[in-house]
């Protein structure tokens, strides 16, 4: 599925009708917009949590997890990510220390 389209001077583009569709896209969906491998990637945000009710399968049995445990996750992650970008952001560049 594809098609051609054209962008106006305000920089909007009309997505097709069958894309649309096959997306099941409505006026006001909200897109995230973004570059990669010199590619535009347009994502549509037009599921709502009830969406996606099942998606990671059942669940497991067992005790499952406290939000203790949702927030040591959420604490490691972000430690992870904020190393990571301290190791990848260039000196002299608005860094931080």
């Amino acid at each position: 599925m594809g098609s051609f389209t054209t962008m106006s001077s305000k920089g909007q583009l009309t997505i097709p009708k069958d894309v649309r569709d096959e997306l099941n896209l409505k006026a006001g969906t909200r897109f995230y917009v973004t570059v990669r491998d010199g590619e535009v990637v347009a994502l549509p945000k037009n599921l709502s949590v009830q969406d996606l009710a099942g998606f990671l399968g059942k669940p497991p049995r067992g005790l499952g997890a406290t939000l203790e445990d949702f927030d040591e996750a959420i604490e490691a992650a972000v430690a992870e990510d904020d190393e990571r970008i301290r190791r990848e952001w260039p000196e002299g560049e608005g860094g931080q220390e």
